[in-house]
C-alpha cells in the first residue's frame, strides 16, 4: 500500500506545471470528490462545454475524416430457444440433433421454455447459427442469435 502511495506521489512530481498554474493546482488538489464534481460541472456551464465532449469530438472526426475503422461483424453466436410453437416433437428432435443430448434431456431443455429460453447452443460460427435458427423456424419455434 506505501509502495502504490509512493508511485503516485513520483507521478504527481514528474508532471511539469507552468508557473501560472502552480497556486490553481495546489487549491484543486486540496479539494475532495465532492467539491471536484461540483467544480466540474460550474466549469462545464460557465463555458458551455462537456467533460466528455473531446471523446466524442475525436471520434467524430476520425469518421469525418474517413478513418473511421469498419464494426466487426459478430462471427459467433449463442442460440437461445424462446418458444417451441406446435410442433413440440419436431423441436424436440431439433434439439437433440444439434445437441447431441438424449431424448430425455432434450424433452427437458424444451419443456423448461415454460420457465424461460434456454439456450440451445454456444459459439455456433455464423452459416451453423443462421442454418438452426431456419430449422427451429420451420417447425414454428422461435430462436434467437446472441
Amino acid at each position: 500500500m506505501v509502495e502504490k502511495k509512493e508511485e503516485k506521489n513520483k507521478e504527481k512530481k514528474e508532471i511539469k506545471i507552468p508557473e501560472k498554474f502552480k497556486k490553481l493546482i495546489e487549491e484543486i488538489e486540496k479539494m475532495n470528490v465532492l467539491e471536484l464534481a461540483e467544480l466540474v460541472k460550474i466549469l462545464e456551464k460557465k463555458f458551455g462545454v462537456s467533460a466528455t465532449a473531446p471523446i466524442a469530438i475525436a471520434q467524430a472526426g476520425a469518421v469525418a475524416g474517413g478513418e473511421a475503422k469498419p464494426v466487426e461483424e459478430k462471427t459467433s453466436f449463442n442460440i437461445e430457444l424462446k418458444e417451441s410453437g406446435e410442433k413440440k416433437i419436431d423441436v424436440i428432435k431439433i434439439v437433440r440433433e444439434i445437441t447431441g443430448k438424449g431424448l430425455k434431456e432434450s424433452k427437458d431443455l424444451v419443456d423448461a421454455l415454460e420457465k424461460g429460453p434456454q439456450m440451445v447452443k454456444e459459439g455456433a460460427k455464423k452459416e451453423e447459427s443462421e442454418e438452426i435458427k431456419k430449422k427451429f423456424e420451420g417447425v414454428g419455434a422461435k430462436v434467437e442469435l446472441k
